[in-house]
């Protein structure tokens, strides 16, 4: 939908133009995803789902050796109304606000190459699709590893005690993916006090700490995956 091409020393960003690009980015997200996340394999050798086609996928690759380092699947409002967080939550205020939206997802990075200067180049990437599709948003879901509900409920009242929280977007999880007794626990407990935010703060993983320190805000209750993980859908104002 939207081309993007950088170079930059030994990388190139840029969106995937082909079959085989796009092939590429869907090999690299079944290493990290299903692979080293859930040890599981498909026969393919391939992670998709129904809206990699519609999607744009950028990619960054090492020139040196021709090799897909790292991948962000990119859904613009300029191009669907249809988006994978959807699936998940009920988002309509946020499908709602004003200008153009941009979801990010599937991120993965090849694990030889887990450092600051890859995720530089990815941002570098989605800051040129900001600005080629004037996106005013940028939303996703972003997931943390535990099912455990207490630790559920007192993960989301750290990041509600300390301004990462904006209720008032009124994201949802859909009915199958609610977590079970934790809109009633907080109507009880609306001011839980946590003794010690260092684990609950320990927990929070970096992809998802990164965009909470840029800005992004957590917009709801939480959804339960059946992925071994917790989802929460966040939102974040493009300056």
């Amino acid at each position: 939908n939207i081309p993007i091409l950088l170079e930059r020393k030994n990388f190139i960003i840029k969106t995937a133009d082909s079959t085989e690009e796009l092939e590429m980015a869907l090999r690299l997200r079944h290493q990290v995803f299903l692979e080293e996340l859930l040890h599981k394999k498909k026969r393919s050798g391939k992670d998709t789902d129904r809206f990699d086609k519609q999607c744009d996928h950028l990619m960054i690759i090492d020139k040196r050796n021709n090799l897909l380092i790292g991948t962000y699947r990119l859904q613009s409002s300029l191009h669907t109304k249809r988006f994978y967080s959807a699936t998940e939550f009920r988002m309509k205020h946020i499908k709602h606000l004003p200008g153009n939206k941009l979801e990010l997802g599937r991120a993965c990075v090849h694990p030889d190459y887990r450092n600051g200067v890859t995720i530089a180049l990815l941002w570098e990437g989605i800051n040129a699709y900001i600005e080629a599709s004037q996106s005013s948003y940028l939303f996703g879901c972003s997931s943390i590893k535990t099912m455990d509900k207490n630790e559920i409920h007192e993960i989301y009242q750290y990041l509600r005690q300390n301004g990462h929280l904006m209720d008032n977007v009124k994201v949802r999880p859909r009915t199958k993916f609610r977590v079970p007794g934790l809109k009633r626990r907080l109507k009880i407990q609306p001011h839980y006090s946590l003794d010690d935010g260092r684990h609950h703060k320990e927990m929070i993983p970096s992809l998802l700490n990164s965009y909470l320190k840029s800005g992004a805000v957590v917009c709801g209750r939480p959804a339960l995956e059946d992925r071994k993980s917790t989802r929460l859908n966040y939102s974040h104002v493009s300056q």
